[in-house]
């Protein structure tokens, strides 16, 4: 295989921005990174959902969109979804010329990739946010569909040139499949530390205020946090929850506060810009992150945390593992259990730091955090340099 540099780079991917989510805005920061470092960039990606906002273009990436079959909630999410995307990517990594070809889960994007780099003798690299056969044992998947998925995943990842990951944890899921400990390497992850900040403008309340972001997922469980606000109303009457995005237990949210007659404090937002996301943990109590526990996902660092740090609000975190340590050896926040009386305690907490004024007093602390630790924009310059070989 060849060692010079390659210069022109594919980045297939079912998600790009405008559409909002962590996936989109991680392969945006690789592809200004790649275009940093002298290369030119052609995104293969979705058609985004109609009355998405326009992004502006950024100079030397050329985007590529095709229409894609969505979900009820318009998300590329399900099996038929993702044959939409990768069935066509394989005719169209056929015939497009490139030196290399980043792909990300989930790993039938991941085989479309290597299939046709295998044909056209180009190598191929994988950016892993994550193991995607470990959310479908945390999902219940049949035991069959988990095997194939994990056989699939690991040829991907043992055939790719180089991988790079989001953490420690996920390269060592990654050598675990046998991928050579040499061409693995963490570049670490973060939020736009430029849209996330401690300033701009800020919703006005009395009363605590509590953010939710981002996915809403079975993993991550978030009606938690609405079983949690019923027994924080004992104290704080007037509390509330704002949830902002989507997925499978948006439902469940939904059903969760009625059962509990507290719907008119919990508001579903939907999906939102960056920019008004950050206006809102800004101005939160505190910002919401979970990751239900004992479902082989404990070694996942939600984005969240990221974000509400960036704009130098605290976190309550349920669940353990690396998310909880994350929070704790950082000061980001609370962490807890994953009970609906340990979380109401942490929202609580997070409460009274608001009411004497700690919250105030530690917010430029937890944005510099994030400035030195969390900048999406630094991790995707290494992982272009890692991608293109450039020497450190």
């Amino acid at each position: 295989m060849s060692q010079r540099t390659p210069r022109r780079v594919i980045v297939a991917s079912r998600l790009y921005p405008p559409e909002v989510g962590a996936a989109a805005f991680r392969l945006r920061a690789l592809a200004r990174g790649l275009v940093a470092e002298g290369a030119r960039v052609r995104v293969v990606t979705t058609a985004p959902p109609r009355r998405t906002a326009p992004m502006e273009p950024d100079d030397g990436i050329e985007v590529a969109r095709f229409p894609v079959l969505r979900d009820a909630g318009g998300n590329v999410r399900g099996y038929v979804q993702y044959l939409s995307f990768d069935v066509p990517l394989f005719f169209r990594l056929l015939i497009a010329r490139g030196d290399l070809v980043v792909s990300e889960p989930p790993p039938t994007t991941g085989i479309v990739v290597a299939m046709t780099s295998m044909l056209r003798r180009r190598p191929y690299a994988y950016y892993a946010a994550d193991i995607w056969s470990d959310g479908l044992v945390a999902l219940g998947a049949p035991r069959a569909l988990v095997r194939l998925m994990r056989a699939v995943e690991g040829f991907v990842l043992r055939h790719a040139e180089t991988v790079v990951s989001v953490s420690e944890e996920v390269t060592e899921k990654v050598i675990a499949f046998g991928a050579p400990g040499s061409k693995v390497v963490s570049v670490g992850n973060g939020v736009d530390t430029d849209v996330f900040t401690p300033d701009g403008p800020t919703p006005v309340s009395s009363h605590p205020t509590y953010v939710y972001t981002g996915s809403m997922s079975e993993w991550q469980a978030p009606a938690v946090f609405v079983e949690a606000l019923a027994i924080v109303r004992d104290r704080f009457p007037d509390a509330s929850i704002r949830f902002f995005g989507q997925g499978v237990d948006e439902s469940r949210i939904r059903e969760t506060s009625e059962a509990l007659n507290i719907a008119n404090y919990v508001h579903l937002g939907g999906v939102i810009p960056a920019a008004e996301t950050a206006t809102w943990i800004r101005g939160a109590t505190a910002a919401l992150a979970s990751i239900r526990p004992g479902i082989g996902y404990d070694f996942a660092r939600p984005t969240k945390t990221y974000a509400a740090a960036a704009c130098g609000t605290p976190v309550v975190f349920a669940g353990t593992g690396v998310g909880a340590a994350l929070v704790d050896d950082n000061a980001l926040g609370w962490s807890c259990d994953f009970t609906p009386h340990a979380v109401a305690a942490a929202m609580i907490a997070a409460a009274e730091a608001e009411l004497d004024g700690e919250t105030g007093r530690r917010r430029s602390e937890r944005a510099g955090w994030a400035r030195e630790n969390a900048s999406l924009a630094a991790a995707g310059r290494r992982a272009a340099r890692r991608f293109l070989r450039v020497p450190d």
